[in-house]
């Protein structure tokens, strides 16, 4: 996706790195426009270096080139963040006295502004009815949050965070073919305590299931998260926090488990303590014996819950493995059939691999066919939901 991220000059101005990173890391390719204001709060270098591309900031530069509807013809979607107030009255009264209003007169992509002000300057109803004009326009207005300001006030104009910008934006270019879809995604890594202290755990971030998540959610889906460990908040998203594998199965047994896809990149703890200490467990000797029994098998129990519910579900479990090659695609296909489930996702974990990482190389595996997906964890699960609904059109 060509992304055109246009930078005004506020104090949020210092948050446009993460944005133009977020994106890049998204495998997005990304170009900055930045007001000459706007690189008074932040320098042209990071941001080059963040977007791998060259900033543009003044309109009387490579003229021969016609620069402004170049990058106008370019894009794909325009996100400006932040915006002024100054940029949402220019912007609403059809200025185009810089590089970044000539192009958002001419470019013809979905735009997104984000704006962020002191709450009186939001507040105002010459902002409110520049908002109003550029709703009415198509544009699409984000609306700023409610926290620290750049003094020592609280209130509503803070820019959003870095991950509702990309997503809002992102959305706006997105099919929206799991529209009308539930989906229920199980993600994190559960934790098994053995005393109030200490606990066995796995090193799973969460992060796949949040991409499996904000994809699902771009491309219209109604969207279930059951989150093991891991903080993420969005008002679009039914979020369940679980810590433990008896929490999980609890979350699951509350819910009527009536959802078109079940997406589980969790990773369950295969074992527990068979006993708990209240007390913390004191270190008094060289050695300690741990007696662990084995845990219920979720996906397979999620499963086959869920076609009780809807014989049509779609069941998308995960295999982390420490193999490679054909061992791996073995192992996988074994999964695929003893927990009945229409495809999985397979990796290889060794030294580490894909643990909080924002790419993963895997093999998205049906009955019949394995693909092999490699980009970041958003590109991955982006591809899931295609072959899932590939295989919808094809039954």
């Amino acid at each position: 996706m060509r992304v055109l991220v246009g930078i005004t000059g506020g104090i949020a101005a210092y948050k446009s790195a993460e944005i133009v990173r977020a994106f890049s890391e998204l495998g997005h390719d990304v170009r900055v426009i930045a007001t000459p204001n706007a690189l008074r709060f932040i320098g042209a270098a990071t941001l080059e270096a963040l977007s791998h591309n060259q900033l543009f900031s003044d309109l009387y530069s490579d003229i021969p080139d016609v620069r402004h509807i170049e990058l106008a013809q370019w894009a794909e979607v325009v996100l400006v963040a932040p915006a002024t107030a100054s940029f949402l009255a220019r912007s609403a009264s059809g200025l185009a006295d810089d590089l970044l209003g000539n192009v958002l007169l001419a470019t013809t992509a979905p735009i997104a502004v984000a704006p962020a002000m002191h709450s009186e300057m939001w507040l105002n109803a010459a902002t409110e009815s520049n908002v109003s004009t550029l709703r009415a326009r198509g544009i699409t207005v984000i609306d700023p949050g409610t926290g620290r300001l750049t003094g020592e006030d609280t209130g509503v104009g803070r820019l959003p965070e870095t991950n509702q910008l990309v997503q809002a934006a992102l959305s706006l270019v997105t099919p929206k073919d799991l529209s009308g879809k539930s989906i229920l995604v199980v993600a994190g890594g559960t934790r098994e305590f053995i005393d109030p202290v200490r606990y066995i755990g796995n090193r799973s971030s969460g992060k796949q299931g949040i991409a499996l998540v904000e994809e699902a959610v771009a491309r219209g889906a109604t969207v279930t998260l059951i989150a093991a460990n891991f903080d993420y908040q969005s008002s679009q998203v039914n979020v369940i926090d679980v810590v433990d594998t008896d929490g999980l199965l609890a979350a699951m047994s509350l819910l009527d488990l009536n959802f078109d896809f079940i997406v589980m990149p969790a990773a369950v703890s295969d074992y527990r303590a068979k006993s708990f200490s209240e007390k913390k467990i004191k270190r008094s000797s060289s050695s300690y014996s741990l007696e662990l029994i084995a845990n219920p098998d979720v996906i397979a129990t999620l499963s086959a819950e869920a076609r009780k519910v809807n014989p049509e579900v779609r069941v998308v479990g995960f295999a982390a493995e420490t193999e490679s090659g054909s061992a791996l695609l073995s192992l996988a296909k074994e999964k695929l059939s003893k927990k009945h489930l229409h495809l999985i996702v397979a990796n290889d974990v060794s030294d580490g691999a894909a643990f909080d990482r924002d790419e993963n190389s895997v093999h998205i595996i049906s009955e019949n066919t394995s693909k092999l997906v490699s980009g970041s964890k958003r590109l991955i699960a982006a591809e899931i939901y295609t072959v899932l609904l590939d295989s919808i059109a094809l039954s």
